[in-house]
């Protein structure tokens, strides 16, 4: 029922939303002689402002054609080199030409970066992304909103997610590295496991974690504090609805997107007023580059997915209520999962000492789980000043923690005699 009056209420706001249409081209008409004035400022910033916050936000292109590397433009082509009905694999393939200009090696490590699936698409990582595009093959997890699925497609769990992840890396071939940014953590150490104990070919040469919650008991934030006071029928009775027509997953039951978003505002809700406080102004005062600002970071911020009911609903019990993947408890496929199995796939966990989401001392529960990966195949960084994001995006992560991946991915791509892959590039 809610999702359904969610929509009603975006449909019935549409006649407003094309009222403040129209009052952006009227007080921004060259033929209008008010427009200039304060009058004129004020009424289209309150237009575009209404029309800002009550419009919908689709799935944001990754806007990844050309990056640069060492100062050259490197073009770069989106090929989608695997999927199912939940996901696509996306390689950004560099060119070849681009590469020799810019006087960077063709071969490099394969890097597979696994989005989280936790209501944001993939393209948030976009800084990421690009950064991670200096010095390696990129490939990227493009989770699909589930309301997009059709019901015919059946169902999408924690452990569905596992599998999905051992495909990627499968399809990329032998001892590629891997990136689990935040929630993708708990399942990529876990199909680690699988796949170390299994020997299998394509298990990863290293894992790197950003601000994940390998072990949500450690340093409880809000989130934890939530996850653990509600029972675990609350979430099925309060936060599940039904996809509505006309959808393709019409039927479907998710966790909607725009209830982790009102979750995810209400947390900062001060700063988000005064961000659009603020934004109201600089349109009043024509300040273009702080208008900019706001908009590429709300454009990327208001765009939300839906998640399956099913995944929704493990990554709560498993990750945020009984920790069985922290206690070694978590069994996939009839087997326990033994992450001391893990013995020679680098590991790397990067935090935020001002992480609100994913509390210091979560992440590095990692190297206490996995007694029996090498010292010199190990790294615990923590980074000072930086909150959630800042740990995979930002200056910082740029400047300070990307380094020191780079490096560590380097260490393991030489341990691992990892196969050349110059014929990757594009």
């Amino acid at each position: 029922m809610l999702y359904a009056l969610h929509e009603l209420a975006y449909q019935s706001a549409q006649p407003f939303r094309f009222g403040a249409q129209f009052a952006r081209k009227f007080w921004t008409s060259p033929f209008n002689p008010a427009s200039d004035t304060a009058i004129g400022r004020t009424a289209y910033a309150s237009a575009e402002l209404f029309e800002s916050v009550t419009r919908r936000y689709g799935k944001p292109d990754w806007g990844l054609e050309v990056v640069t590397i060492d100062g050259k433009p490197v073009r770069t082509v989106e090929q989608v080199v695997w999927e199912s009905p939940w996901v696509k694999m996306v390689r950004f393939a560099r060119n070849v030409g681009d590469l020799k200009r810019a006087k960077k090696p063709v071969a490099a490590p394969s890097v597979l970066i696994v989005a989280p699936l936790s209501g944001h698409y993939a393209t948030l990582l976009r800084g990421t992304v690009e950064t991670f595009l200096q010095d390696h093959d990129v490939y990227v997890s493009d989770w699909t909103n589930a309301r997009q699925v059709p019901m015919l497609e059946g169902r999408f769990d924690f452990h569905d997610y596992m599998d999905h992840v051992r495909s990627m890396l499968a399809q990329i071939g032998p001892r590629a590295h891997v990136v689990a940014v935040c929630q993708p953590g708990p399942p990529v150490l876990a199909m680690a496991a699988v796949m170390a104990e299994e020997n299998d070919p394509n298990r990863p040469a290293s894992m790197t974690f950003m601000g994940s919650p390998i072990d949500a008991r450690l340093s409880p934030t809000v989130t934890n504090v939530l996850a653990e006071e509600k029972p675990f029928t609350w979430f099925q009775s309060n936060m599940i609805h039904t996809v509505p027509w006309p959808y393709p997953g019409f039927g479907r039951r998710v966790y909607p997107g725009f209830v982790q978003l009102y979750s995810f505002m209400s947390m900062n809700e001060e700063r988000h007023t005064d961000a659009h406080w603020t934004y109201f102004k600089d349109l009043v005062k024509g300040d273009g580059d702080g208008v900019e600002k706001h908009e590429q970071f709300y454009d990327e911020y208001l765009s939300v997915l839906d998640l399956s009911e099913e995944f929704y609903l493990q990554t709560i019990d498993i990750v945020f209520q009984d920790y069985t993947l922290a206690k070694g408890e978590l069994v996939h496929d009839g087997r326990p999962v033994d992450l001391s199995k893990i013995m020679d796939i680098g590991l790397m966990t990067v935090e935020g000492e001002n992480d609100d989401i994913s509390g210091v001392g979560q992440t590095q529960a990692a190297h206490i789980l996995c007694p029996n990966v090498p010292v010199e195949r190990r790294v615990l960084y923590v980074q000072p000043d930086v909150g959630h994001y800042g740990v995979f995006n930002g200056r910082r992560f740029r400047e300070e923690i990307y380094p020191r991946t780079r490096d560590f991915i380097a260490t393991n791509e030489k341990l691992c005699a990892v196969p050349d892959r110059s014929a990757t590039a594009a």
